[in-house]
């Protein structure tokens, strides 16, 4: 997404300088699509160098889409180089590397941001702005459930992800994105959470209950795949052989380890209960094996409830997904006294709703943009607090107890300040 918005769109103002991958395979195929005619292509660099690619480039900026556990050590480095940053969702995973980066930043005074494209959603916007001018009151409650589907909500179960010390598991990686959103459309923060959360549903046993006994450690080779309605076939995909299966040998890295694997360590179904400075409390379902995928939130107000769905994939039939059509997304403002109302929902093209082409335009060309009134540039104080509830509701997992933040923070030494 960034390189080709920074080589195709925004080219007439920046430019890439170099590229940065710890596999040598997927770093030559990079600095193939970079090239244009008339250059000489850009420099490549593997992961040991990157100190060297910053000596010798001197970028202005740093665009890390690293596996999360690794964002801490290449923001903190190029923080100290003198370089900004630009990063992918979470900020981090865990409150030892979040110190390092906030620290890092007072020390420096460098800024990173963290891309969080749903906050560029027209329909996301819309929420944004009816709870903002006061639509139904003042809001005292929150319902918020997600639901990932058996192919996306799959994928996470077979690659780096599946372990949480590369990805602080889903209400890390994947939620960050949701408790964000809760933070920017509350304009508040979190101050507790009670958690709970297993893995239900990618296990052993529900592989020898779909008859895959017999089954082999990745889908590559496996002598059941045929009859695996998880199956991942890298072989098929031109794009996933030449990122992944040809990629192999430089690395072992497997994209397409089995989903039921026992030594999987995150969790497929969490419940948090979050309570917010504001007097707010929000329920949160996440899910990674549901029949659909989207969204559903219901906003409590004095006035009256605001509820918002996004079908984003109406189901998964024989392993392929079925997407929704626009008129998936609707919003229902229902006043006291008064019949519930559908209300016009904003669209755009591009991907993630059209927040895509939105966010990019805000990082890359922010003087041909309208000033953003919304407020939806995120740094690493809207970074933290976006992993704070997700670390809280792991932490919460493991003891069985609510944890304050504010209190895990103080206990880290973590100052979270502009």
């Amino acid at each position: 997404m960034f390189r080709d918005s920074i080589t195709d769109d925004y080219a007439d103002k920046h430019e890439i300088v170099a590229l940065c991958d710890s596999n040598p395979h997927r770093l030559g195929e990079a600095a193939k699509a970079v090239q244009r005619p008339g250059t000489n292509g850009v420099a490549t660099y593997l992961a040991e160098d990157f100190d060297r690619l910053i000596l010798e480039q001197k970028p202005d900026t740093i665009v890390v889409t690293t596996p999360d556990f690794l964002h801490a050590d290449y923001i903190v480095r190029a923080f100290e180089a003198g370089c900004d940053v630009i990063c992918e969702k979470p900020l981090t995973i865990d409150l030892a590397r979040l110190k390092t980066i906030v620290d890092a930043q007072a020390r420096t005074g460098r800024k990173v941001q963290v891309t969080f494209n749903y906050r560029y959603s027209p329909a996301r916007t819309q929420i944004k702005e009816l709870i903002s001018s006061g639509a139904i009151g003042e809001v005292t409650a929150v319902d918020f459930r997600w639901h990932l589907d058996r192919v996306h909500g799959a994928d996470y179960f077979r690659r780096w992800h599946r372990q949480k010390e590369n990805s602080g598991g889903l209400l890390v990686h994947k939620s960050t994105h949701h408790f964000d959103l809760l933070n920017w459309w509350l304009g508040s923060l979190p101050t507790a959470v009670l958690a709970s959360g297993r893995r239900a549903f990618y296990r052993p046993e529900t592989a020898a209950a779909l008859g895959l006994e017999g089954r082999g450690p990745r889908c590559h080779g496996c002598p059941v795949a045929a009859k695996c309605d998880f199956k991942l076939d890298l072989a098929a995909d031109e794009s996933l052989r030449n990122l992944y299966l040809e990629a192999e040998g430089a690395d072992g890295y497997f994209r397409d380890l089995c989903v039921f694997d026992a030594d999987i360590g995150i969790e497929d179904t969490m419940q948090a209960h979050i309570r917010y400075a504001s007097g707010v409390t929000a329920n949160y379902t996440l899910t990674a094996y549901s029949p659909w995928e989207g969204l559903e939130i219901k906003f409590q107000g004095t006035k009256g409830d605001i509820t918002h769905r996004h079908v984003e994939v109406h189901g998964v039939f024989g392993g392929t997904r079925a997407h929704a059509d626009a008129d998936a997304v609707t919003t229902e403002l229902h006043l006291a006294g008064q019949i519930p109302r559908l209300l016009d929902v904003p669209h755009a093209s591009g991907h993630h709703g059209g927040a895509d082409p939105v966010m990019l335009g805000y990082i890359f060309d922010p003087e041909g943009m309208t000033p953003d009134r919304y407020g939806r540039a995120s740094d690493h104080v809207a970074g933290a607090w976006s992993i704070l509830t997700g670390i809280a509701a792991n932490a919460s997992i493991d003891t069985g107890s609510l944890v304050d933040i504010k209190s895990m923070l103080r206990s880290r030494g973590i100052k979270l300040e502009h």
